[in-house]
């Protein structure tokens, strides 16, 4: 398991994302504990631009993306911002941090999502994208 620090949320965040300093979040054990159907319930705020049906959009088919490497779809014109990505994988840690804010993990994407700001989302979010199949 990987672990990821952040840092601390402002003193109105609820306690279980506030810490003194810096929180560490186990994002495979959150994923492990995730609601896939709440994730499908998020999963609508990326259907204006991805499928899970195997098929491309405005934005990459996101089936099977949990674990397979980033800006890998060969019929997908990725932006230079996510091809410099390419080698890694989405891995559950890599999703939890793009999904939370899109730009800052790839700066000039032309993804135009703002990102999940909410802990619990991202890890249902995730939880459901690792049910779909490649």
């Amino acid at each position: 398991a990987y672990t990821i620090v952040t840092a601390a949320a402002p003193a109105a965040a609820p306690a279980t994302e506030a810490a003194a300093g810096a929180a560490t979040v186990d994002v495979a054990a959150l994923v492990a504990a995730g609601d896939v159907a709440a994730g499908e319930k998020v999963f609508g705020k990326c259907k204006a631009c991805h499928k899970v049906d195997g098929g491309n959009a405005t934005g990459p088919h996101l089936n099977g993306v949990v674990g397979r490497p980033i800006a890998s779809i060969a019929d997908f014109k990725y932006t230079q911002a996510m091809t410099a990505h390419a080698g890694d994988s989405w891995t559950p840690e890599h999703l939890f941090t793009f999904l939370q804010d899109p730009k800052a993990f790839a700066p000039g994407t032309k993804m135009t999502f703002a990102g999940l700001p909410k802990d619990e989302e991202r890890v249902n979010l995730i939880a459901y994208l690792s049910t779909t199949k490649p």
